[in-house]
């Protein structure tokens, strides 16, 4: 290289490093002082935007000094940028973001407030005739807000509706309701202009997609040239880690519960739980989660455990089943172990939390206290038979049923026989199990059935979404094939080291067979468990960090079995990538409730969003293993270049289909956002994280303007480190970063 080109290529990727930097510190800056700082100080300071611009300005210079324009994919792929970049700062320069609040049958409005708080004015004006909430089906939970609008141009008018999944658009202006006021009168609608940097930004995005498929045919690209590398012939293997459940001990005597054929039939009621109408036996799973940590107790469903603790409450209190997590909360309740009861909440002086509530407490695990104290409520609410809200109720056909609970105040207007069957069948049916008379307890399990049916009939899920979860409750769990993948994973690769080891170079057919038949056992399961919550929640299941990491776990198998036999020991890989996946998920919510999902949510486009996104965390888990084993060997076997180089080739390889999919995933959701919020880019921290990783990894594609990059054990502790953009982006965002993202 020239002494031009190389200081073109140090701007470039100089600017590029202070570029994530910048992105990094701004997340944290957001976290400590609020998005609105960070966004006017940072995101939208010119200083940002000349980083970016000496960015673009440097990239496009380096490219043409090294004469890459005759390399139509790679130069194409690059303009790509180049033009959504553009786009950006079009939207920068001349796009509107704010904010105007109606109410229903003001005069028009002309005022606008922007992002930053100053004040604009429309050419038109704008008016909310009417307003209204639509509810999810059989409840009287909001679902979306509608507003009809009416636009006053001159002496035209035109008449409009928006709501949350429904954009309405005037002369390139874009109105969506983001809140709504209290009385149901008003509400505030987002505003955004932009009508020639969403045109510019999308031509980019096209010619994106179309410079990924030219490079992956194009037979001079470095893809292609690593697919026929000489090292590929040769073998290697991989490492893994292993967990080991905790079982808390108990003591031998059981608790009294109702008998299991009859809490199972109880299960069968419905109950309006999480604003939907669902089986008693999801509340029963969550109840006993939430307490204990696991959906069953030394032996009992889950079922027997929520409704001992309504129908036999004195033994049931003194039961040490209710698990705290944070030491400093064991401490102040005066734990022994990681179990206490109910009355463990007291003392002589009353509730001990109280004290650790209060504003002047100096404790310091405020979240640990707030579980413990939602814990203690939870196991309260189901003693007094409020948490059973299992009697629908309405007044006449026309409106959705109020699901009360025999603790409930109930309506003065309900007619007297139906008031005294809710306010006293689940006493009745308490004084029958004292007595052991469980045949009658079985008939007023029937009976309530029946009038469920009845009183809300048409707002009820239909049979196959209620047999649906049922089955989904019963096989939910997937803990155990979390540590079953974990150590098959190990064995893999024990066996694999131990088999070659001896010098033997050619593939154990029959171990490959073996693992290949595992993974599509695990594989099935998992795939039967999304496709059950899919069908429960009514929509694909990528809606949060729990159903997105069953989601990466299901991809990490369908890619080992696919090129197991091109890359030998990606079955080992995919175990325990799907190993740990499902660990995450359980680590990070156990067991969540399924809830109704928001109409802006139910895009096709969020769905391959995810999908996509997953695929790409996948291949680098995968590219990060290599690494780690690379590490291990160079440790262990430092002459051992052959496997270092083919673990080097295989991780490049994975590389190039893992950022192309991460890019195609941040688009497909920008494209999403813009179509459901008006905005294609809102520098939401997980937005942010997932550019960083894109920017990150995307320099391992650069091994000819980075040498560095190819010796193979600098880039072998490159794909770990980088690995922590993947961590961050997905478990930093979702647990500390927060954002409109901490959900996925």
């Amino acid at each position: 290289m020239t002494k031009n080109v190389i200081l073109l290529r140090n701007i470039c990727f100089g600017t590029t490093a202070l570029t994530i930097l910048v992105l990094m510190a701004a997340t944290i800056i957001e976290h400590v002082f609020g998005t609105d700082f960070v966004s006017s100080h940072i995101y939208s300071s010119p200083l940002f935007v000349t980083l970016w611009a000496l960015v673009t300005a440097s990239s496009l210079l380096y490219l043409i000094a090294r004469k890459m324009t005759k390399r139509k994919p790679v130069f194409l792929l690059h303009l790509s940028f180049v033009v959504i970049l553009t786009g950006a700062l079009t939207t920068h320069i001349d796009g509107i973001q704010g904010n105007i609040h109606l109410r229903q049958g003001d005069k028009p409005s002309y005022i606008y407030r922007t992002r930053h708080g100053s004040e604009g004015v429309l050419p038109f004006g704008i008016a909310l005739d009417d307003f209204r909430l639509a509810y999810y089906h059989g409840t009287l939970a909001p679902m979306d807000f509608i507003g009809s609008l009416t636009i006053y141009d001159g002496n035209a008018v035109y008449h409009g509706e928006t709501s949350m999944n429904r954009i309405y658009s005037y002369h390139n202006y874009r109105f969506n309701p983001s809140t709504y006021d209290s009385d149901g009168k008003g509400c505030t609608l987002q505003l955004s202009y932009d009508p020639y940097g969403i045109a510019i930004t999308y031509t980019g995005y096209a010619m994106l997609l179309l410079a990924m498929l030219l490079f992956f045919f194009d037979s001079k690209s470095s893809f292609r040239g690593l697919l026929h590398h000489p090292a590929l012939r040769k073998f290697t293997v991989c490492a893994a880690l292993a967990a080991a459940p905790y079982i808390p001990a108990h003591a031998d005597e059981l608790p009294p519960t109702l008998p299991p054929n009859i809490a199972e039939k109880m299960g069968n009621l419905y109950i309006y739980y999480n604003d939907r109408v669902c089986p008693l036996q999801t509340l029963a799973r969550d109840f006993t989660t939430k307490l204990y940590g696991k959906p069953s107790y030394r032996g009992m469903s889950a079922e027997q455990v929520l409704l001992g603790w309504f129908f036999y409450y004195n033994e049931w209190k003194e039961e040490p089943m209710i698990r705290i997590k944070s030491k400093e909360v064991r401490q102040m309740l005066d734990m022994q172990g990681k179990y206490t009861s109910l009355v463990g909440f007291f003392d002589n002086e009353g509730y001990k939390l109280t004290s650790a509530q209060q504003e002047e407490t100096k404790a310091h695990d405020l979240r640990g206290i707030r579980e413990a104290d939602e814990q203690a409520n939870l196991a309260r609410l189901a003693c007094s038979g409020y948490i059973f809200k299992i009697f629908p109720y309405r007044e006449n056909d026309s409106i959705p049923p109020v699901w009360l609970s025999v603790s409930d105040r109930l309506p003065a207007s309900m007619p007297y026989e139906q008031w005294l069957f809710i306010r006293y069948c689940m006493n009745y049916m308490a004084e029958h199990v004292t007595k052991g008379d469980f045949a009658t307890v079985d008939s007023l399990i029937a009976k309530t059935l029946k009038y469920q049916e009845k009183e809300a009939h048409g707002f009820l899920p239909s049979n196959t979404r209620f047999r649906a979860e049922k089955l989904y409750n019963a096989m939910a769990s997937t803990s155990f094939v979390a540590i079953g993948c974990l150590i098959i994973g190990m064995a893999a690769f024990a066996f694999y080291c131990r088999y070659f080891s001896h010098g033997k170079h050619k593939k154990p057919s029959w171990a490959n067979r073996l693992l290949v038949t595992l993974m599509l056992i695990a594989l099935l399961y998992i795939l039967a468990v999304m496709v059950l919550r899919g069908i429960v929640g009514g929509h694909f299941p990528a809606s949060n960090g729990f159903e997105t990491m069953h989601l990466m776990a299901a991809c990490s198998l369908i890619l080992s079995m696919t090129f197991h036999r091109r890359f030998d020991m990606l079955l080992p890989f995919g175990f325990l990538l799907c190993g740990f996946a499902l660990l995450v998920a359980m680590l990070g919510e156990a067991n969540p409730p399924i809830t109704q999902l928001m109409p802006v949510l139910s895009s096709p486009l969020l769905s391959i969003h995810v999908a996509t996104i997953m695929m790409a965390y996948a291949l680098f888990a995968f590219a990060m293993f290599n690494g780690a084993t690379a590490i291990i060997i160079h440790g262990t076997h430092p002459s051992n270049d052959e496997s270092i180089e083919r673990l080097y080739i295989l991780s490049r390889i994975m590389l190039y289909p893992a950022i192309f999919l991460l890019a195609t995933g941040i688009f497909i959701g920008a494209v999403w956002a813009n179509v459901s919020w008006g905005r294609y880019w809102g520098w939401d921290p997980k937005e942010v994280w997932a550019l960083i990783t894109l920017l990150v990894y995307s320099a391992a594609l650069h091994t000819t303007s980075l040498p560095a990059l190819q010796r193979h054990m600098f880039f072998h502790r490159f794909t770990v480190i980088a690995f922590l953009c993947v961590l961050v982006t997905y478990l930093g965002v979702n647990f500390f970063l927060g954002g409109l993202h901490s959900y996925a």
